[in-house]
């Protein structure tokens, strides 16, 4: 059963590496038959060439060192699920182009090969290319010290959150239309496997060319198990792997559609900063600010499952998505219970508060059980 695994990224990330060493060989056998402009002796200009291709060869061990002390001082000081400087694009784009550049260099010197004068465009490109790479270096390197900074750390997470929710919840709820009954259940029997993204575009286009309608039971970021139910088509057959080859599904949970995992990832920086071993309530205070303003954009929101339709308005595809008690359930709930000092306590309540002010009737009940019990708590402090 065909499956779609989250291997693009990866996939793109090898081809551009490919594309970069590609584009430097081509460069390298082009650039000495370069006539044009002032010429120099070629001798010192193949050791030049020589010395920064097999000099770069330490940048390029400078940017796996440093993705290696990132992602483990990230694992280790925030949460092991935080893997955002490891999927930044401009990690394997500045070791692509480094790769590129040391291909240049050798292949250019030894295109030179037994020519007595070079056009001085050779070591001025390789010098320009070099200064280029200067630069992605210091990006890099920005990329790296924001991403072992609390606070932009926290930034990222609640940015890459809150365009998540903008792009599933912007659209308005229409009241779900009645649906024939079900012909097909989508069942999962692969290994236990992460949803990462939805190819709604195909999907659709499928849904309509069978006169179906897909309604997906789970949501992006959950785990499909052994013999669960994945979707149901009503009103017609559709193959299982028609369904199953729009889903994308790897080993850990992505931003790409996940409402979730923003909410996860900053409750679990709270959490770790509240453990025993940390003892920071600073912190966690500090992360259920970015909570409170994601979870305020929820509340705020009208929830349900999206609802994509055809080019003549029929529904095609419904994917479930979270509802507001899981939500709450992810901000709120461990960090309330592993929560001792009255600064988290207190700074929960309060943001309750205001998080409750931008509710809509239907959110309401929920938060006012939540803060009766905060006042409680914070009482008995």
């Amino acid at each position: 059963m065909p499956v779609r695994t989250a291997r693009p990224r990866r996939l793109r990330a090898g081809l551009a590496q490919l594309v970069f060493m590609f584009a430097g060989l081509c460069a390298g056998l082009a650039a000495p038959r370069i006539s044009w402009g002032p010429h120099a002796p070629s001798t010192p200009v193949t050791n030049a060439l020589l010395s920064i291709g097999i000099g770069l060869l330490g940048a390029v061990a400078l940017i796996f060192s440093l993705l290696f002390l990132v992602v483990q001082w990230v694992m280790s000081t925030f949460t092991p699920r935080l893997m955002l400087f490891r999927d930044d694009p401009i990690v394997w784009r500045t070791f692509g182009f480094a790769l590129g550049l040391v291909v240049f260099c050798v292949t250019a010197a030894l295109a030179i090969g037994k020519r007595a004068e070079v056009s001085v465009v050779v070591p001025v490109l390789a010098m320009l290319a070099l200064l280029v790479l200067i630069a992605l270096l210091r990006a890099l390197q920005l990329k790296a010290f924001a991403a072992i900074q609390l606070a932009p750390a926290l930034g990222t997470i609640a940015d890459r959150g809150r365009t998540v929710l903008t792009t599933l919840y912007a659209a308005p709820r229409p009241a779900a239309p009645q649906l024939s009954p079900v012909r097909t259940t989508v069942v999962w029997k692969q290994p236990p496997a992460v949803l990462q993204r939805v190819e709604t575009a195909e999907l659709v286009h499928a849904a309509k060319a069978a006169n179906v309608t897909i309604v997906l039971r789970e949501n992006p970021g959950a785990t499909l198990r052994h013999g669960s139910h994945v979707a149901d088509v009503h009103g017609g057959e559709l193959p299982e792997a028609t369904v199953l080859g729009g889903l994308v599904v790897g080993g850990e949970r992505t931003f790409d559609q996940d409402p979730l995992l923003a909410f996860r990832l900053l409750a679990d920086i709270a959490l770790r900063a509240l453990s025993s071993a940390v003892n920071d309530p600073a912190t966690a205070v500090q992360a259920f600010d970015e909570l409170e303003d994601l979870l305020g954009r929820v509340a705020a929101a009208r929830l349900g499952p999206l609802r994509l339709t055809d080019d003549t308005g029929v529904d095609r595809l419904v994917v479930h998505l979270p509802g507001w008690e899981e939500f709450v359930r992810t901000a709120v709930d461990d960090i309330v219970f592993a929560a001792a000092s009255p600064m988290v306590v207190i700074g929960i309540r309060d943001a309750l508060r205001r998080v409750r002010d931008r509710a809509t009737p239907e959110h309401v009940a929920l938060l006012d059980r939540w803060l009766t019990r905060l006042d409680e708590q914070v009482a008995a402090l």
